[in-house]
């Protein structure tokens, strides 16, 4: 992965310098894929990205607690996204670790995916595909397939709603969806408030609808 990483500063256009991004968050919960990943606590968070031309790669990290012992998640993204008869393309290979799980559960992975997005007007589209071949502990091939729209109420505030479903085997099948409003408050500092839900409440807490806040302070 550190090699091809080197490859975003020759790849560009020769004249193309690279940018650097960094932002630090914080959370009234963890979530991902639709679920929550910090037991309903808070959660501090930190991102790095670097992007040159159609490169990006990052290297994200948060605070966790599951009950497989894992206290953080780290998440490292390479991937490429050109521009293709008006829409945004995203393809990008990660790898997920947390750190802290127990002996003899496999707590590394990787996973495949793609992004389609397009604006017109104020409003985006998005779809999502995400596919791992060997997931998180007992996990083994599974699939996240979201549907994605936004829109900008203004310069500085975006509403959006998700609705996703997953596929997993040797892990749980549910279909998940949150809305919400973002509002950037300074150049540097934004907002998001959102409803999270899935449809599998029977299968624990972390699956439970709930109002989550997200405060990001971007470098």
């Amino acid at each position: 992965m550190v090699a091809f990483a080197g490859l975003l500063f020759v790849a560009g256009p020769a004249s193309a310098d690279p940018e650097f991004d960094f932002q630090v968050g914080v959370s009234t919960d963890y979530i991902g894929k639709g679920l929550s990943k910090s037991m309903g606590d808070p959660a501090v968070s930190g991102q790095f990205e670097v992007t040159q031309g159609d490169f990006h790669a990052s290297v994200f990290a948060s605070t966790a607690e599951l009950s497989q012992g894992s206290d953080a998640e780290i998440v490292t993204t390479l991937g490429w996204a050109p521009e293709a008869y008006g829409f945004d393309l995203d393809f990008a290979v990660v790898n997920r670790d947390l750190p802290g799980t127990r002996a003899g559960i496999d707590a590394n992975y990787w996973e495949y995916q793609a992004d389609v997005s397009r604006t017109v007007g104020p409003v985006t589209g998005r779809v999502r595909v995400n596919y791992t071949p060997d997931g998180f502990a007992s996990t083994e091939e599974a699939w996240w397939v979201e549907a994605q729209a936004a829109y900008k109420i203004s310069p500085r505030t975006k509403a959006s709603a998700a609705v996703a479903t997953r596929r997993a085997h040797g892990g749980a099948d549910y279909t998940a969806w949150n809305v919400g409003v973002k509002q950037k408050l300074t150049d540097a500092v934004s907002l998001d408030v959102r409803w999270y839900d899935t449809d599998e409440h029977d299968l624990g807490d972390n699956y439970d609808g709930r109002l989550v806040g997200a405060l990001t302070f971007a470098f």
